[in-house]
């Protein structure tokens, strides 16, 4: 199995695209560096700031609509999606631009001083109000939840047969790329032994909750973006996000604002490993298709060392 590569666009041709859909003229278009399944440009139209994202990943933004209007409407800094559409064999999204640039790319000693606004914007998100949908996973196209349990979910994206999505034939891996079959089994053994600590609690969980994905204009978290939504344990964004501060203690950080906020986690220590084992899983046959055998290797051991 080769390494997935996104879509391959010019700026040219996205212009043509916008000003054929809206009819006006289109300025700066300029393609966006990162992501790594979608294509992403920058444009004005009208003296406002907008994205266009392109993926040729068969439902690649149909949640998006749903999780836009869900934290939107709830205060939380996320974009308004504005449209959706086909570009030959790609799918496109459009929304309004947030201000400020990506949090990874701030140097290391700035992002310490974004620590407690960080905390604040991801957990304002996880808490959103989910008491009119229902189930766990993927968000479907009403906004709920595509499985009844966690279990069912988890059990689901990680099963051989995943006919039509990114992980076609995903199992393939095992023979082709540095994915180690025995390892990957131990490791979702554990998944599986730790899910029961997760399933009960249901919130919105962004799903990618990394640096890339949090916007800052260096004084405060302006937003945050890219959502891969879906309902299940909050503590999976804390566990992506725990990398986005380095130097400093960012699962601390969020449990002393729990606190102070009244916010009870119970069994803690066991749903952070079910939350770990759930996103370390999936980064390890992601990072084994897309070839980056260094950072397989580093998730592999930290799996393997997280009980020990």
């Amino acid at each position: 199995m080769t390494a997935y590569e996104k879509p391959s666009l010019n700026e040219e041709n996205v212009a043509r695209l916008l000003e054929e859909l809206y009819g006006m003229l289109i300025e700066d278009v300029s393609p966006v560096g990162g992501g790594n399944l979608s294509s992403v440009f920058f444009f004005q139209k009208g003296g406002n700031a907008f994205v266009i994202r392109f993926s040729d990943l068969e439902g690649a933004y149909a949640r998006e609509r749903c999780v836009s209007r869900l934290l939107a409407s709830q205060g939380v800094p996320y974009p308004k999606a504005l449209e959706e559409g086909r570009y030959g064999s790609l799918t496109y999204s459009v929304s309004e631009r947030l201000p400020g640039g990506m949090l990874a790319d701030l140097p290391d000693a700035q992002k310490g001083s974004l620590l407690p606004d960080l905390v604040r914007v991801v957990t304002k998100m996880n808490f959103a109000d989910v008491a009119r949908t229902r189930g766990f996973g993927w968000l479907d196209a009403d906004g709920n939840g595509t499985y009844d349990t966690w279990q069912q979910y988890i059990a689901d994206f990680y099963k051989e047969d995943q006919t039509g999505t990114f992980w076609e034939n995903w199992t393939d891996l095992f023979r082709s790329t540095c994915l180690e079959k025995e390892v990957f089994d131990e490791c979702y053994a554990r998944l599986m032994a730790f899910a029961p600590y997760n399933a009960p609690h249901r919130h919105f969980v962004h799903n990618d909750c990394h640096a890339w994905n949090m916007l800052t204009d260096g004084r405060s978290i302006t937003g945050i973006i890219d959502a891969n939504g879906l309902y299940g344990d909050f503590l999976i964004d804390l566990s992506i996000a725990e990398t986005a501060v380095p130097g400093h203690d960012v699962i601390a950080a969020f449990r002393e604002y729990h606190d102070r906020q009244g916010i009870a986690v119970p069994d803690f220590k066991e749903r952070m490993l079910g939350a770990r084992y759930y996103k370390g899983l999936d980064a390890m046959r992601f990072y084994a298709k897309m070839g980056w055998q260094d950072a397989y290797r580093h998730t592999r051991d930290r799996l393997l060392y997280l009980t020990n």
